[in-house]
């Protein structure tokens, strides 16, 4: 049976860019496409054209608890399981603009960023998780001489100033709660869900700072080498993805392979 991969978040940026990798690279792999907006969604309906039969586009908001449940349900009948789940939808702030100081906080914007970057991928892993139970492991690294020791794999997309350890320069209190929040949430799916059989690989994954909407407004300090191509990001993430077994679950890394401090 071919692997199955859902991509949350897939009408732009690294969304996109994964359901393009995907389908150019693990033939014969499903890959089901979601988005708030398929029908606005004009680049993920011309790469569904050029691969028919290969790729699925479902309309899914995030932040619609109905949304998601539908689709799992859809996906089941469909599918059957899926065996990698991205979630790569992400805001920084409803504004488009990071809190640089305390005075820019507001109760709804936190709120905002928390129920897209954190509540959403978490409800998407509440019923997506059985689907993965039953998946083959097609992703990420098996032992050869051994039975498979995990069936499906959850990446959500983190950052790297969502690293506690990590912060030394403040500011993007939601964007920087919200991925905080994220990296727990996958640590604790980590454990929950790498119990008994059809184990799940749980992992946060920091795709560098890529040449997307989200972080287009603070390129002007990021040195040419450091700025990724969503294209160079989603291939060096892949890899990682690749790499994956069970006793690297429940941590977060960047788009190198090396650790990031919670």
């Amino acid at each position: 049976m071919a692997a199955v991969a859902l991509v949350q978040g897939a009408s732009r940026g690294l969304g996109i860019e994964f359901c393009r990798y995907l389908l150019l690279n693990k033939a014969p792999a499903a890959v089901i496409a979601t988005c708030r907006n398929p029908d606005g969604a004009e680049h993920l309906a011309a790469l569904a054209a050029q691969h028919p039969g290969r790729m699925t586009v479902l309309k899914l908001d995030v932040n619609r608890e109905e949304d998601i449940k539908s689709v799992a349900e859809s996906v089941k009948s469909d599918f059957g399981k899926v065996d990698l789940l991205m979630n790569c939808s992400a805001m920084l702030h409803p504004s488009g603009k990071g809190e640089t100081s305390l005075r820019d906080v507001s109760a709804q914007g936190i709120i905002s960023t928390l129920t897209t970057n954190t509540v959403g991928p978490l409800v998407m892993v509440k019923y997506f998780a059985p689907l993965l139970q039953m998946g083959t492991g097609a992703f990420g690294q098996q032992p050869q001489e051994k039975a498979k020791q995990h069936s499906g794999i959850i990446v959500n997309m983190t950052a790297r100033v969502g690293s506690i350890g990590d912060n030394a320069l403040g500011g993007w209190y939601s964007y920087r709660m919200s991925k905080a929040a994220l990296n727990m949430a996958t640590r604790n799916l980590s454990i929950e869900l790498g119990r008994g059989r059809g184990k799940i690989v749980c992992v946060s994954l920091h795709p560098g700072t890529v040449d997307t909407d989200l972080s287009r407004p603070y390129h002007r300090n990021v040195p040419k080498d450091k700025l990724f191509s969503t294209e160079n990001s989603v291939q060096y993430l892949m890899n990682v993805i690749e790499s994956l077994n069970i006793g690297k679950t429940g941590k977060a890394y960047a788009w190198d392979g090396t650790e990031i401090p919670w």
